[in-house]
This record gives C-alpha cells, structure tokens and sequence, in this order.
C-alpha cells in the first residue's frame, strides 16, 4: 500500500511529498513524530523542491554570464560602491515598482558582476531576468523586423520583470537600432525594470545617438527613471589576477 501511495504521488508529480515519505519510513524515529508535524514535513519538502526548480529555471532562462550572488559583493575595494545603496538595490522594491538601474564606470570595475548579482537575488525572488549584451541586443531586433517578428520579439522581452543590457555604447546605434531601442524603452517605461551598464558617463550617451529627437526621448526616458552608480578605480581583474597577489618571502633558516 505505500509503494502504491509513493507511486501515485510521483504519477501527481508530487516528487518532494514522494521523497519525504520515503524518508520517514526509512527513519524509525519518524513514526514518534505526531501526523500533522509528518504531513508538515512532506508539504514543505515538496514546496522546497518546487522552488528550487523554478529557480534553476529561470536562472537558465536569464542567461547570466557571471555566477554572481549579492553575498560576495565586495565593498571593501576602492571602487566608490556605498554599501547602503547596494543594499537597498538588493531589496529589490526599485523592480517591483519598475524602476530602473545604470552601471556606469572604467572596464572591471564590476559593473556587470553587480548586474548578475542583481539578477541573481531577482531570480530568487521568482522575478524572471534576462542578460543581453547591447550589440547582440540591436542585432537581434533587426534581425526580428527584417523577419516581420520585431513586435513579437518586444512582447518576448517585456516579459522579463527585469532586463540587463550590458555595454551601452561600446558600438555605435544606427539609425534603425536607435528607433529599435527607442521601441524597446518605450514598451517597459513603467511597467518592467532595466540595468544598463556602460563605461561611458551617463552624460554622454546623448552624443552616441546622432539622431537628437530620439536621443532627446531616449535620455528623458532614462535619467528620470533610473537609479545611478557612478564606479571608479583600478580594474578588478588586475587586483584578483594571480600575477599580482604578493607571493610570501621564503624564511632565512
């Protein structure tokens, strides 16, 4: 009768309930515990198990290129980071009313290693994310409009509560990847959240698009949505490179 039990509830696909009577009754100290503690147990095996999958999912989904968590920030690197910004970032709230972010500062200073961290704790939270580089971005939208599929591909975005674009401005726009961006903007402007993360100052990304109406548009649509950090200081990867750990002196004997 339990092998029965136990099949049924894997054929429900009620795996954790499944594995946790197992459990118990490979457990003799089990059957001291009182019913609804052992009903307990099983219900909240089975939600653990389930919220485990869906993170694994969509961490799969949102394609972080860092394994990044907001635990292994480091605050203590002179990279003008204020702990109590981060934190309150790490709450998450500025997603849930769907604000946005800017990364901005010198290459290695972190600034998509934070993205992902954000990313990370979001997907943790059961708020689906997605990373994407800013020119794989634009290639991808025109690629999309040249197959008749660009308003499909917008809606396929807007469904992530929050969107990372990295490296703004390491390409130049063309004329149609500034409309395209436009579009983008405009279709998550208060409803979902974005990071973009960039080595130029916000202050000029203005002159990077050549078309100033939408250059125009495209800033208001930013600066006065958007949290900013401003990151400064050495490269990170040179401080963590093995190159230039100081190597311990040997002992005169």
């Amino acid at each position: 009768m339990i092998n029965d039990t136990i099949e049924k509830l894997n054929g429900m696909k009620l795996l954790g309930m499944a594995a946790e009577l197992e459990r118990q009754l490979a457990a003799p100290s089990s059957s001291d515990l009182p019913f609804e503690h052992r009903v307990r147990s099983m219900v909240d095996h089975e939600t653990t198990m389930r919220e485990n999958k869906r993170l694994q999912v969509l961490l799969k989904k949102a394609r972080l290129p860092d394994n990044a968590c907001i635990e292994d920030i480091d605050y203590r690197s002179a990279r003008s980071l204020d702990k109590s910004v981060m934190l309150s970032l790490t709450t998450l709230d500025w997603i849930r009313s769907a604000h946005n972010l800017v990364l901005t500062g010198p290459t290695g200073t972190g600034k998509t290693w934070l993205s992902c961290a954000l990313a990370n704790q979001a997907c943790r939270m059961g708020l689906p994310s997605f990373f994407i580089r800013v020119p794989a971005l634009m290639e991808s939208l025109l690629a999309a409009r040249a197959s008749g599929v660009f308003s499909q591909r917008i809606e396929q975005l807007k469904k992530f509560d929050l969107l990372i674009l990295d490296d703004w401005g390491i390409d130049t726009f063309s004329k149609r990847a500034q409309n395209d961006l436009l579009e983008l903007i405009d279709s998550r402007l208060g409803k979902k959240s974005l990071i973009i993360t960039s080595q130029i100052p916000m202050n000029l990304w203005h002159d990077g698009l050549d078309n100033k109406t939408i250059a125009d548009a495209v800033m208001d649509r930013i600066v006065h949505s958007s949290y900013h950090i401003q990151l400064a200081g050495e490269t990170m990867r040179k401080m963590n490179s093995p190159n230039t750990k100081r190597v311990p002196k040997a002992v005169k004997k």
